[in-house]
């Protein structure tokens, strides 16, 4: 069939190579005659005989209808002729001549077919049928013709409905149905779909490529809303993980629809709707839990680009540039590609000639003559393989034998050479499946210029056969130095650098579009020709992948097992471990030592005393051996709002709502010194190398620089001012990293900033919440931030760019946490602990804990030992068992 073309019914029927009507012809061929909206197509039971078809466009037709009775094995049947009429100006197409995939043959000029229907069809209605489609073609208008083949398609979809026998089960129950269309590359199929409790079914009109398709819902894995052509009307079902083929693409026609089957699908998957985004999969990858491959094939995914429309083929970059070594070297940076460039912009003589010809153009100018993905891009690396489908696309040609698939190194030296190939690549060449690279089929594909004949793919020297080169590929796709850049790419494909004055700057500009924004049918052809740029999925810079470190862990043969082991030597191997078991957090026991809300908890260096502050205006000691408390200081009379303990392990350091901080000395059992640090509550603090950070509602962050007077026999201390961090809004919550370089603050108007605090500078200023942030805290590498608040959300944001990679909707308001990176032990305003897997998006664990929410966490350096704090008063201790 032709591009976009409908295929409507088939009948059986005889192809009559006699012209006579008016007896039995001397020879006939029985097969199946299949009516289109812009064509018949006879396809014949017998292999050896050809396809045919003949085209309705403006030609002369007629059709005479008889009946025939005769005798074939006893019994009787009736035959009714149909006749088609083709003028001198017109042709017969015959395809796959003797079961050979070859260039069509066409028969130009007058000639009879003939085609008797077998059985008891109506042929009145037949004839009615091809006569509509026959006045179709003959419109003048490429769009009338289109309309009123729609119109015809429509009222066939009308009068038809699902057949509800072809349930599985008699116990199903139906949600909804619709007529929709099945895509698939180059054409579509029209139908019903319709969805039960149990199973998605989709029914052709024309019962191809079966009567029914049935997905059962408990297997499907991932589900993607689509454009198509242009509309919002797409549906995309896989039952795999990670495969780039789906089990079924639908075209709506109406978007509520397709919007309806979606979200009752997306009820059969858990956590569907959150897991699958953008930011999801960026956050998972950049942790090394998604492959490049995956990654790249689930942004095609989201982009709209699927492997049932040849025009949003799923794209993939070149990443190699070395196809000439005998030896394939990628611990050579030379041996790669540019990611940062398109393919365009790679060769600087090729672009100085394009820039020069595109500052000359009369607008609408463009950089590039063609895309980097189109239908004939993808049919050009896959034409071993889909070989009708490149018959199809041009006219029933291949192109030129030199124009082939011939060679990798050459095909990469044209997009680097060519005037007009700036093509990338496709999925098959990262895949396992070797089959695109072999002529397999014996494809009679031409013979070059040089006398050979087009086989198999040429390979690189350093490649000894097709699966060697697919995997080298492949091993070059997850290599350090793609993994350090890939980013880059994705900035121009799918991120910031796709359009707009970035893509100016790096020279990924226009593309030459053919303009025909009045016609429907025209945008279409356009689509089809040219390509279709993917959905613009990031608007501000991709983060870096978060590329492997190799740490050297030591332990000490001395080191003792203490029943305690939360104050054991630090290492990142037993904070993994313990991450990894966090789910066997248990309550130790649990004191009730405040009048109200505790709002800050701060252990001693050696574990044996908890401190804790309330709004009650109290700081309290909680000896842990003798599970008691044994002091209560009150500073004023206003709510104490943190606390923290001093490196010297001598020191607590309390923030209030009175606007002061207070310094109270442990070995004297009093105060020993106040700073009035702000002109409203200070919300929270800080402390590293000697200098003491506090965030205020008064919209600041000051940042001190403490040093001990050793004059004074309670050794009080001096405090200068260094730096004051300017807000919009006032300070809720502020974090530094590990390594005391970075400060992130969280603000009442839903701002987070980060700071560098060397030069006190603002390095990002992200508004990703909608109400007041609770806590902020970066992960232990200092790649990310994570953030809660009043909006129910969970963010995660990349330091390095300031994009928002994850977003988790909670079923409540988190309060507190503690996190690795990835999962995250937070406390919420019902009370419970909630463990959570930011990388899937899902809660691993409920801990019930509290009567009221959860104000305050801390946790050992080993995170073996957690404390929680309430607003029922009281202070939880938790020890992490072993599993």
């Amino acid at each position: 069939m032709d591009l976009e073309e409908y295929y409507f019914e088939q009948h059986t029927a005889y192809y009559a190579t006699t012209t006579n009507v008016r007896y039995f012809p001397s020879r006939k061929v029985r097969g199946s005659l299949k009516v289109c909206s812009r064509s018949i197509i006879f396809d014949p039971e017998d292999l050896t005989e050809p396809i045919l078809k003949v085209c309705f466009n403006n030609s002369f037709i007629y059709f005479v209808c008889c009946c025939f009775f005769t005798l074939a094995s006893g019994k009787m049947f009736i035959l009714k002729n149909i006749e088609r009429d083709i003028n001198k100006n017109h042709e017969v197409i015959y395809i796959k001549e003797s079961n050979v995939i070859a260039p069509y043959r066409n028969e130009r000029g007058a000639k009879k077919v003939s085609f008797q229907l077998e059985g008891w069809s109506k042929t009145e209605d037949v004839v009615q049928t091809l006569l509509q489609l026959h006045r179709a073609s003959c419109l003048e208008k490429l769009g009338d013709q289109t309309a009123m083949i729609a119109a015809n398609l429509q009222s066939r979809l009308a009068r038809s409905f699902f057949d509800k026998n072809c349930f599985q089960s008699v116990a199903e129950k139906p949600h909804m149905e619709c007529a929709v269309e099945m895509v698939m590359p180059l054409v579509s199929n029209p139908g019903h779909v319709c969805i039960t409790d149990e199973s998605l079914y989709f029914q052709p009109l024309n019962g191809y490529p079966e009567q029914v398709i049935q997905i059962q819902l408990h297997r499907v894995r991932r589900i993607y809303k689509r454009r198509h052509g242009l509309r919002p009307l797409g549906l995309e079902v896989f039952c795999t993980e990670n495969d780039f083929c789906s089990d079924i693409y639908l075209k709506f026609y109406k978007t509520a629809d397709r919007d309806e089957i979606y979200y009752y699908i997306a009820t059969f998957l858990e956590n569907h709707v959150t897991e699958h985004t953008a930011e999801s999969y960026m956050l998972q990858w950049q942790r090394g839990h998604l492959s490049n491959y995956q990654y790249l094939l689930h942004l095609n995914n989201l982009a709209d680009r699927s492997c049932n429309n040849l025009s949003q083929y799923p794209v993939f970059p070149w990443v190699i540039s070395d196809y000439a070594s005998e030896r394939l070297d990628l611990t050579n940076a030379a041996t790669f590609r540019d990611l940062s460039k398109p393919v365009g912009a790679l060769n600087r003589e090729r672009l100085d000639q394009l820039l020069a010809r595109y500052r000359g153009m009369p607008e609408p100018r463009f950089m590039y003559g063609s895309h980097y993905s189109s239908p004939g891009y993808v049919l050009f690396y896959l034409v071993r393989v889909a070989p009708e489908h490149m018959l199809c696309l041009q006219n029933g040609r291949y192109d030129h034998a030199d124009r082939m698939f011939n060679s990798i190194g050459d095909t990469w030296k044209n997009c680097l050479e060519g005037a007009t190939d700036f093509k990338e690549l496709i999925p098959e060449f990262y895949g396992t499946d070797c089959g695109f690279l072999e002529n397999k089929l014996r494809l009679d594909l031409g013979r070059r210029q040089n006398g050979s004949l087009v086989g198999d793919v040429v390979l690189p020297p350093w490649a000894s056969d097709t699966g060697d080169f697919l995997q080298k590929h492949r091993t070059a796709l997850e290599s350090q130095y793609v993994s350090e850049h890939l980013h880059e790419w994705i900035d121009l494909v799918f991120g910031f650098k796709q359009r707009g004055g970035e893509a100016l700057a790096a020279h990924n500009g226009k593309i030459k579009y053919i303009e025909d924004p009045d016609q429907r049918i025209g945008m279409l052809t356009q689509i089809l020709e040219f390509g279709q740029t993917p959905k613009q999925l990031f608007t501000t810079p991709h983060p870096q992948r978060i590329t492997p470190r190799f740490h050297n862990i030591t332990r000490s043969p001395s080191t003792s097992q203490s029943e305690d082991s939360s104050f054991e030597d630090l290492t990142e191997e037993s904070r993994k471990l313990a991450w990894a078991n966090m789910g066997n957090l248990k309550p130790i026991s649990s004191h009730k030592i405040h009048k109200e809300a505790v709002t800050g908890i701060a252990v001693s260096h050696d574990g044996s005393a908890i401190f804790s502050t309330s709004q009650d205006t109290t700081l309290k000691m909680f000896s842990k051996e003798l599970k008691d408390f044994q002091r209560s200081m009150s500073f004023s009379n206003m709510a104490l709002s943190s606390c923290l303990m001093l490196a010297d392990g001598k020191t607590v350091v309390c923030s209030s709502w009175d606007n002061h901080v207070y310094f109270y000395s442990v070995p004297f059992g009093r105060r020993q010194d106040t700073l009035m640090g702000h002109d409203d509550a200070v919300s929270k603090m800080c402390w590293f190398d000697d200098r003491l950070y506090t965030a205020s509602w008064d919209s600041t962050v000051k940042v001190w620089q403490c040093a001990s007077d050793g004059s004074s026999s309670h050794k009080r201390s001096q405090f200068q001012l260094l730096a004051e961090l300017e807000h919009d809004a006032g300070v809720n919550t502020i974090g530094l990293n590990p390594a005391g370089t970075l400060l992130v603050s969280g603000c009442k108007d839903g701002a987070v900033t980060i700071w560098d605090t060397s030069s006190h500078a603002t390095l990002q200023q992200i508004h990703c919440h909608t109400g007041t942030i609770h806590h902020v805290a970066f992960s232990p590498d200092s790649r990310h931030v994570l953030s809660v608040g009043a909006d129910s959300c969970m963010k995660v944001t990349d330091v390095q760019t300031g994009m928002v990679i994850s977003t988790v909707k909670a079923v409540e308001e988190q309060r507190c946490f503690c996190w690795d990176g990835n999962l995250v032990l937070c406390g919420g305003q019902s009370g419970d602990l909630l463990l959570w897997d930011l990388l899937s998006n899902t809660v691993i664990q409920r801990i019930p804990a509290h009567s009221g929410a959860v104000t305050a966490m801390w946790m050992s350096e080993l995170c073996s030992t957690v404390i929680t704090g309430g607003d029922d008063r009281q202070i939880i201790l938790w020890k992490l068992l072993s599993p």
